[in-house]
């Protein structure tokens, strides 16, 4: 596997891990999300978009920033998941394997969550996070589109 990969996937490597490094960090270890606050009675969710329509609904009393973070926290805290997928490998570049590794990679954050007791574990994360995988993918596309026609015009000169 090593052996037949390019410097640009050996630094997709390097920088998916450190990415899955800090996913690990912020949904266990961060204070900033109260992950350490033992004392807090643990919640989890098993209704499809129950907190999705509950932040949107009280996006006003709970804050904006709390609506943010939730909605689009869990979107784009999961793009570049999607996003580097694709350049580590190429089974991945196929959308279903990564929305579908998107979606693996979230059950198993949220299965650590209820199991440890961490966070919380929810439904309306998983669709959220899966979404934000494939939003990388279409991003990684863009920029292989982007990269292709670059490429096609300096060939050309």
């Amino acid at each position: 596997m090593i052996r037949n990969t390019t410097k640009k996937q050996k630094m997709g490597w390097v920088i998916l891990i450190l990415y899955m490094i800090g996913v690990a960090y912020f949904m266990f270890f961060a204070e900033s999300f109260d992950r350490l606050d033992v004392r807090q009675e643990y919640h989890y969710n098993l209704v499809l978009f129950k907190e999705i329509k509950r932040f949107f609904i009280y996006r006003e009393q709970l804050g904006m920033k709390a609506f943010f973070l939730n909605i689009f926290g869990n979107m784009i805290g999961f793009m570049p998941f999607g996003f580097f997928l694709p350049v580590v490998s190429r089974r991945s570049r196929k959308w279903y394997n990564t929305v579908l590794l998107s979606f693996i990679f979230s059950l198993c954050i949220e299965v650590a969550q209820l199991i440890l007791r961490v966070g919380s574990f929810d439904v309306d994360d998983m669709v959220l996070n899966t979404i934000g995988g494939a939003l990388g993918f279409i991003a990684y596309r863009f920029v292989q589109k982007y990269r292709r026609r670059r490429m096609n015009g300096k060939r050309r000169t």
